[in-house]
């Protein structure tokens, strides 16, 4: 569906899915996390493409995200994630700690239509002993060190992420972006905003064409100016570090928190009674 909503992208994601969020580095689609908040989306399985920043603690804060998995989740420069860093110590969400390659490998795994794929390098690691869902095995082509480590796949009810550029025939541009190309063929479903359509066909011009993820693999566009704010968009804007920076300070606690969503998301929740009651 090209040329749709934002609530129309937002309507598709039942509570409890399983969405797949790109790094702070990549193409976030913050318009769509402050519909999905305003939308009081609950219960949802959040995997961060490979780690979280303002879009995961949001969702967090907003008591939106049920399981996490993550490599890491920061604000960068503005310092530690405060939503996240809380319940992640007082237990009350679902933590799956995991690393950047084996993020990468479990989508991978989904995008090539096998069940698992393997990964050396984590062997020994405390994270192997405590993802129940990783298995060690003999390497059964007795190489290397003779054991490897296999990861079942994800497959992403959801990718959602935001681009520059998207055409008239629902092909979306995200240049060097590989990891998004990933996502989209990982997920059952992808959801894109961006900054703009254009009628002329990507795949038919050489400059954009290799950069461009198919229309096969993206189920709607929504066109959203500004879409990745206060998140910069590479080749299109900046990071505004004084919007994050006051974000930060703000959700040091919830009720600073909610009181900083109810200011930024005026007219659009659905409650008064505060963000995610």
């Amino acid at each position: 569906m090209i040329n749709s909503s934002i609530d129309n992208l937002i309507s598709q994601i039942d509570d409890g899915a399983l969405i797949a969020l790109p790094a702070e580095y990549s193409f976030v689609p913050m318009d769509v996390v402050r519909g999905l908040i305003a939308a009081q989306a609950k219960d949802l399985h959040l995997l961060c493409v490979p780690i979280g920043g303002l879009a995961t603690d949001m969702l967090i804060g907003a008591r939106c995200i049920e399981t996490l998995e993550a490599a890491a989740v920061s604000l960068g420069e503005a310092g530690a994630a405060p939503r996240f860093s809380e319940v992640v110590v007082n237990g009350e969400i679902n933590m799956l700690d995991a690393t950047c390659p084996a993020i990468h490998s479990s989508l991978q795994a989904s995008e090539k239509g096998v069940p698992f794929m393997p990964l050396g390098g984590v062997i020994g690691s405390d994270l192997v002993v405590h993802r129940k869902d990783w298995q060690v095995i003999d390497d059964p082509l007795g190489k290397g060190n003779g054991r490897i480590l296999l990861l079942p796949a994800i497959k992403p009810d959801f990718a959602l992420f935001h681009a520059p550029l998207a055409d008239r025939d629902g092909n979306v541009w995200v240049g060097k972006r590989r990891e998004l190309f990933t996502m989209a063929h990982a997920s059952a479903h992808s959801l894109v905003t961006v900054e703009r359509i254009q009628n002329e066909c990507l795949l038919d011009d050489d400059l954009y064409a290799a950069g461009t993820i198919p229309s096969m693999y993206i189920t709607a566009i929504a066109e959203a100016k500004n879409g990745a704010w206060p998140l910069g968009l590479a080749g299109s804007y900046g990071r505004d570090n004084a919007a994050i920076a006051e974000y930060a300070r703000a959700a040091k606690t919830q009720t600073g928190f909610e009181a900083w969503m109810q200011t930024h998301l005026a007219g659009k929740l659905k409650c008064d009674a505060g963000v995610g009651a």
